[in-house]
């Protein structure tokens, strides 16, 4: 049975509904890569965490070496999950950097990630987008690979497949290319691309986050919510009680602290109020204690930066992942 080589999946043209569907079995593209390709319509895949696990963990049976890709802009609080699955040589590829402000250093950000415990060999920042450091990736790849086959693993939207179609560009002469999306599991299964005679990716599908706010918005917020360019921070002074409303999306009612930082999409509408609203009171509840020098992240829309040791309480919809980590800028 053949794939598609936009997601993987095993071609078919006996149910329009399922997964692969095609008209016509002799294409090399499914109906739904087709149609995210040239009207940016996405369907929905219901996946089990499971089937990409048992990839993760069939990877093992080799020595090929892995590309960890991680998103810098959304990093997943269960990075771990992946690396326990895998015993094989990794490199750690942070990615997505051309979203964060240029003022930040790179090798902060490889010293940040030294908190994970990951076990790995080389750690590379890196904007797929912008092409930033993609040589010298491309020549890590090269020297700590010791088959041909290499593997791309990662949470899904972390990048993979948009670091697996430049590097396609870059160094090939082929010209097929991997269906890439902002809405998740545009990845089916996995997809081999070879590069050149020494060397072939293989773009594995990513690792599901339930608690990711993309499972809770339609496709036009998603768009809204994922940043297509460098961020700019929004700070602000909290001297008093205040409310900060982002996008009908999160209701954050503040202490008195020095200041926060807000990195999240330059699309989205943040309004600050000095008095209590009834906005979004309607939202599930949280009281979060925040640390000296700690991050508030809501997963996939972005996180708050505050300087100072605080009690802050949080409406979003229930079932989206919020948690406190070390500042990371």
């Amino acid at each position: 049975m053949s794939k598609c080589i936009g997601c993987g999946s095993e071609l078919q043209n006996l149910d329009k509904d399922l997964i692969g569907y095609t008209p016509n079995i002799n294409n090399n593209l499914c109906e739904r890569c087709f149609r995210i390709r040239n009207y940016n319509e996405y369907k929905f895949v219901i996946k089990d965490n499971n089937d990409y696990i048992n990839i993760l963990k069939n990877i093992n049976t080799t020595n090929d070496l892995v590309i960890l890709v991680v998103d810098l802009f959304n990093i997943n609080k269960n990075i771990l999950d992946i690396s326990k699955y895998i015993i094989n040589d990794i490199i750690l590829v942070l990615t997505k950097r051309d979203i964060l402000p240029k003022s930040c250093y790179d090798e902060k950000f490889k010293d940040y990630f030294k908190n994970y415990d990951l076990n790995v060999l080389d750690t590379i920042v890196i904007s797929s987008v912008k092409n930033y450091n993609l040589d010298e990736l491309y020549n890590k790849i090269n020297h700590y690979k010791k088959s041909d086959r290499v593997y791309v693993v990662g949470f899904t939207n972390s990048g993979k497949s948009t670091l697996v179609n430049k590097i396609v560009y870059n160094y090939s002469d082929i010209n097929t290319l991997i269906t890439t999306s902002n809405l998740p599991s545009t990845t089916i299964d996995s997809i081999e691309v070879k590069i050149n005679d020494n060397l072939t990716l293989i773009d594995t599908p990513g690792i599901l986050d339930k608690g990711d706010i993309s499972n809770f918005i339609d496709s036009d917020t998603l768009k809204k919510i994922i940043p297509t360019k460098e961020i700019r921070p929004i700070t602000y002074q909290i001297n008093t009680n205040q409310t900060i409303i982002i996008d009908n999306l999160v209701r954050l009612d503040l202490n008195k602290c020095k200041s926060i930082t807000i990195y999240m999409s330059n699309n989205l509408n943040i309004n600050r109020y000095y008095k209590d609203i009834d906005e979004l009171k309607n939202l599930d509840m949280k009281k979060i204690d925040i640390d000296n020098d700690s991050d508030l992240v809501i997963q996939g829309l972005g996180f708050i930066k505050f300087t100072d040791k605080t009690q802050i309480t949080l409406y979003t919809k229930k079932g989206i992942n919020v948690f406190v980590r070390k500042n990371l800028i």
